[in-house]
């Protein structure tokens, strides 16, 4: 890079094309007798803040230029303000301008100064619609990467946290920060996750959060078990990091991921430590006992209906008195796919109708199959508590990965009786054992391997002060 300024704005020039793209803004100006020009993105610029700048730089004198030869002498002694580098990369400057900053170059000074004065459109900051507590907080993270890390900050006032900034992508640019406590963090741990996360070489990271898992750790299609924890709750993702854990935190994504985790991790949540311990450990055990109880109900159900004399005595009543006019396997798996699209719907309804569009089209949909003779009673009763149990479970991802375990032992049920039942836990068994993570640990840990502090630890919420 040259002194002149010509040919420094030719080159800039040539790649933001200001004359093509209506937002990247080129300002020419004056400055100390100098001719000087501006880079910027039209609304990533707080306008107030950079008005003030401008008037501190047009009182600069030509004399006061004189000994200034490079942006890196010109940012020490002529700049107040706090946020700027400088940079001899073009590419470098580019890139930065295109993320908010605004380049500023001034003929006869080597270098481009780069002013930090970015503001992003964003949403006011409010408590995450998943990840609800009764206690917690009720901030969230926004789509901001800045505001995020921040709200770590403020809560973790620990000189070892760390966070580590990188760029992600050859066209998006993802930015990235790995935050972690130095000291309590597993330094080999660490050390893979900031290895895989700075060899990806793909051109763009579309639906950032999902992106980055799959680019982290290529997994097999069929393996729906998720390898990292989303969470959209600052005080979660603190509390994690005082246990040790790697939280990414990604630019225009509101979830923050948490590295390393075990199938263990999905039982947990934010409101078991809201309460006292032995709430907190009840409150868990039922978690952990509905969702085994969402995953085997209608295979267990599908099993003794098509099987009466497997049944326990008292367990008869569960019994159908009818069978219907079509089978029952084919109701379950007919009524899994009837209630996730009634799950999308609503999703895609406005929020002042949603609710009443779930009451009103499963009232519907459940009366009409009775009377019509297409559904038992007995199989919308189960159903409707099997799809109501998966909310317990705080993980959007695991709870598909449990419908598709579901869904499983239910075509082996209807194949192969009680031994497809057998075979079908013993398989969706090895398969988690051979689900790795992002640091290679077992997933099934503290199963597999087994721990027994660690074992206890998934039923028992201990004292926050063992815990940290």
């Amino acid at each position: 890079m040259t002194d002149k300024l010509s040919e420094t704005t030719r080159a800039l020039d040539e790649k933001l094309r200001p004359d093509v793209s209506f937002d990247v803004v080129k300002r020419k100006l004056v400055i100390g007798g100098r001719d000087a020009a501006l880079y910027f993105v039209d609304g990533l610029v707080k306008d107030e803040i950079f008005e003030k700048i401008l008037e501190f730089l047009f009182k600069i004198q030509p004399e006061e230029l004189a000994a200034i030869p490079t942006m890196e002498a010109f940012s020490r002694d002529h700049m107040p303000y706090i946020e700027v580098e400088w940079t001899l990369d073009l590419d470098e400057a580019v890139t930065q301008v295109l993320s908010g900053p605004t380049a500023l170059l001034i003929d006869g000074v080597t270098g481009v100064l780069l002013i930090d004065t970015r503001t992003y459109p964003m949403r006011s900051i409010s408590e995450p619609d998943k990840d609800r507590s009764m206690r917690g907080s009720r901030d969230g993270f926004v789509e901001t990467l800045i505001l995020n890390t921040a709200m770590i900050r403020r809560r973790i006032r620990d000189p070892r946290l760390r966070m580590e900034y990188h760029r992600v992508g050859s066209s998006s640019k993802v930015d990235v920060a790995i935050s972690y406590i130095d000291g309590l963090v597993d330094p080999q741990v660490l050390e893979t996750i900031r290895k895989r996360l700075l060899a990806i070489r793909v051109r763009g990271i579309s639906m950032t959060i999902q992106g980055i898992a799959e680019t982290l750790l290529p997994t097999n299609f069929f393996n729906p078990y998720p390898t990292s924890k989303l969470t959209e709750r600052p005080d979660y993702v603190s509390a994690c990091l005082l246990e040790g854990k790697i939280a990414l935190v990604l630019d225009n994504s509101p979830s923050v991921m948490l590295f390393p985790v075990s199938f263990a991790d999905f039982t947990k949540d934010a409101d078991d430590y809201y309460f006292p311990p032995i709430t907190g450990t009840f409150v868990r055990i039922c978690r952990m006992l509905v969702s085994l109880l969402s995953v085997v109900a209608t295979p267990v159900f599908l099993l003794y209906a098509n099987h009466p004399a497997l049944t326990p005595p008292f367990l008869h009543f569960l019994l159908p008195d009818t069978v219907g006019k079509i089978s029952i396997f084919a109701q379950l798996l007919a009524l899994e796919f009837l209630v996730e699209g009634l799950r999308l719907a609503s999703l895609n309804t406005p929020d002042s109708l949603s609710s009443s569009l779930g009451i009103i089209g499963g009232l519907l949909l459940s009366e009409f199959a009775i009377t019509a003779g297409w559904f038992l009673p007995e199989t919308i009763l189960l159903m409707a508590f099997v799809n109501i149990s998966a909310y317990s479970q705080p993980s959007f991802e695991m709870g598909y990965a449990m419908k598709y375990e579901r869904i499983l032992l239910l075509i082996l049920v209807e194949c192969f009786s009680c031994w497809g039942l057998l075979a079908g836990v013993i398989f969706l068994i090895v398969s988690m054992l051979c689900v790795k993570t992002v640091v290679g640990h077992r997933y099934l840990y503290p199963i597999f391997p087994f721990d027994l502090h660690g074992f206890c630890r998934l039923f028992v919420r201990t004292k926050i002060g063992k815990n940290h």
